[in-house]
């Protein structure tokens, strides 16, 4: 087998990455999505071959909530659309409300260099040149570390996958690892180059000034800000609470696919570690984007996007911990996607708050090679299209492009 390209959504689950730039077939942004139309649409994203995906959507004040398919292919157990999910880069806006919080009081600047807070992470040149602002929209240049916590990627081995699952990382382990690689950029330069590393160094950046941990700090003033019931850091390998197991099939390298839930997620940390519910990631970007988690000249901060090079090599928009979303006569929609091994979620809310979806599904990168090593067109793409065409627009034609389950193996 050809040596398949590592690439593909920035944070490898769905659509906020792979549709940053996608145009849609009119879909009117008032056309409600009934029941029935939302449950076929699910139901065909298990068909296609995700053993369970649930999902909750949200349009003008009503609520819909729906799971299809299995949480363990072993026993049959089927999903539930309340399960608490592996949400990888969604993590990454909890993060950056939680650094514009402390720039609302002065204790961080957007344009002030990275080197003034942490020299010993970041010296030297770089770190007089990286500003928080670069960290928070990926124009750092610092590339990302996983490949190289997870080495057996490089030659298409999931070696790395089993040798880490029980392996506690520290931070400045990881950040010294991207910090040391070949830079991926200069500092500042567009488009910006998604990179985990980035947002880990967020998370010494929040210590440092609050004198706490930043999953401490985010816990108290943004998770609990936004009265998140089920969303929390994990501190150990397993989540509480009723879950799927999440299977990872590493472009058909592993199979069958390996469950993965029951894995210590210190790799992604406040990059990417919090376990979360669709109920509860639609409550957070709406109150988000609504100002009331922060104050609407951060938001207006937040939602100031540049051009940034995902890892599939499309080019997105992105802003202060957020996605932008464009759909053609369906609407702006702002949030995150994200992923960890065997475990996938999105979650978009439309500039008008009106419009909310989450969807988590429980395999990933489930595109085998083509004979140029490419990541293979799977039904499942086709599946995840009509989903999110539906949840978002009403329309399961809607042209936004779907997740690609060859997202990059270093996810995030």
């Amino acid at each position: 087998m050809k040596r398949i390209r590592l690439a593909a959504c920035a944070s490898a689950a769905a659509l906020s990455v792979c549709a940053g730039t996608a145009a849609a077939a009119p879909a009117s942004p008032s056309t409600a999505s009934g029941p029935a139309e939302l449950r076929s649409a699910l139901d065909g994203v298990h068909r296609a071959g995700i053993p369970g995906v649930f999902a909750e959507v949200r349009d003008a004040g009503q609520v819909w909530r729906g799971a299809s398919g299995v949480a363990d292919a072993g026993t049959g157990r089927p999903v539930r659309p309340d399960m608490r999910q592996r949400v990888g880069s969604i993590t990454k806006t909890f993060t950056a409300a939680a650094i514009m919080q402390q720039v609302e009081q002065g204790r961080i600047r957007l344009d002030a260099p990275i080197g003034d807070h942490l020299p010993q992470l970041v010296p030297g040149e770089r770190g007089r040149k990286i500003t928080v602002r670069m960290l928070l929209n990926h124009t750092s240049g610092l590339p990302d570390y996983i490949r190289h916590a997870f080495p057996s990627l490089r030659d298409m081995s999931p070696k790395s996958l089993d040798d880490n699952r029980f392996r506690r990382f520290r931070p400045a382990e990881l950040i010294e690892m991207g910090v040391g690689a070949p830079p991926a950029s200069e500092p500042g330069a567009t488009p910006g180059v998604y990179s985990n590393t980035n947002y880990l160094l967020l998370g010494q950046l929040l210590e440092q000034v609050t004198g706490t941990t930043a999953e401490e700090y985010i816990t108290r003033n943004v998770i609990e800000r936004a009265k998140l019931r089920h969303t929390a850091f994990p501190t150990g390998p397993r989540i509480e609470g009723p879950h799927a197991r999440m299977y990872e099939s590493l472009w058909g390298l592993i199979d069958p696919p390996r469950d993965y839930s029951v894995y210590d997620t210190s790799w992604t940390g406040t990059g990417a570690a919090l376990v979360s519910t669709m109920e509860d990631l639609n409550r957070f970007y709406g109150m988000l984007l609504d100002g009331k988690i922060v104050n609407r000249s951060s938001l207006a901060q937040m939602q100031r996007t540049v051009p940034v090079t995902a890892l599939d090599g499309s080019t997105i928009e992105y802003g202060l911990g957020l996605h932008k979303v464009v759909i053609q006569d369906c609407g702006t929609f702002w949030g995150h996607d994200g992923t960890v091994w065997g475990a996938g979620t999105i979650s978009l809310t439309r500039a008008d708050g009106r419009r909310q979806m989450s969807v988590a599904v429980n395999l990933q990168r489930w595109n085998g090679p083509d004979p140029s090593g490419e990541p293979r067109h799977h039904p499942i793409d086709d599946a995840l299209k009509a989903l999110y065409g539906q949840a978002m627009c009403g329309d399961a034609d809607a042209a936004v492009r779907p997740a690609e389950g060859a997202g990059e193996a270093s996810t995030g």
